[in-house]
């Protein structure tokens, strides 16, 4: 329906921090004319540095929409034993500026996802009308720390003792694949005998779908030789790292 914003960035007399915000505009502006959503209002946080430096552009978005039917609140948690996971868009491992590179390297670099509106809204578009449908049974989107971290998060927000076993066929680098954030991709679930309806509305949409592995009742997360994790270990990890940063425990 609208958005709010709050953009913040470090001095904007610095050509390339002002180059930074004004593209970071242009980007929102030419997004809210695509799906139709105005800017009801925002602010913005300039000289935002330390002596070491300005603070990563960081634009925040808070958005609006309107849910006419609760049976369709969707959450990211996987549902049931034997459910189908699917892949909604592409999974093209794109580490350039990632969460990875900086964690695991030290890196902030590299080219950052790239972003096709037009595909962003028709990966939107399927995922939404498979939720009217009843197709869509749990729905998150890839984000930061790629495809592991997205797995990780709708484990855990899955009921006791069910886990995922994931058969993704291998394109890619193995941490291109587990931690490549690439844009418009969304994570779902669907019941076994609902994949012939999703792939047609994929189809419809023209969005790359598909099924990448199963929801199972092991309470683990599995992907060949590169995890087999518990659910306590995964949520140690995902849970008490920052703390284990800031030397608090």
């Amino acid at each position: 329906v609208a958005i709010t914003n709050c953009l913040n960035f470090g001095n904007p007399n610095d050509p390339e921090i002002y180059y930074q915000f004004k593209e970071a505009v242009a980007g929102m502006g030419e997004a809210c004319r695509l799906f139709n959503t105005p800017v009801t209002g925002g602010n913005v946080s300039f000289y935002n540095e330390n002596p070491e430096g300005a603070v990563y552009p960081t634009p925040v978005i808070g958005m609006l929409g309107i849910i006419e039917d609760l049976g369709h609140v969707t959450t990211p948690g996987f549902k049931g034993e034997g459910d189908f996971i699917v892949v909604l868009g592409s999974i093209n491992g794109e580490l350039g500026g990632s969460e990875y590179l900086e964690m695991a390297h030290g890196l902030v670099a590299g080219q950052p996802p790239a972003i096709n509106l037009e595909t962003e809204l028709h990966v939107q578009g399927a995922c939404l009308e498979g939720i009217r449908q009843g197709i869509v049974l749990s729905a998150h989107d890839i984000s930061d720390g790629g495809l592991a971290v997205c797995l990780t998060e709708a484990l855990l927000a899955a009921p006791e003792g069910l886990g995922a076993e994931i058969y993704l066929t291998r394109r890619l680098r193995n941490d291109e694949i587990l931690f490549g954030e690439s844009q418009s991709t969304i994570i779902i679930t669907i019941a076994e005998d609902n994949l012939l309806p999703l792939q047609r509305i994929a189809m419809n949409d023209q969005v790359p779908c598909i099924t990448i592995g199963r929801v199972t009742d092991s309470g683990r997360l599995q992907f060949g030789d590169l995890i087999d994790l518990g659910r306590e270990e995964l949520r140690e990890a995902y849970m008490e790292s920052f703390g284990r940063i800031m030397g608090t425990y």
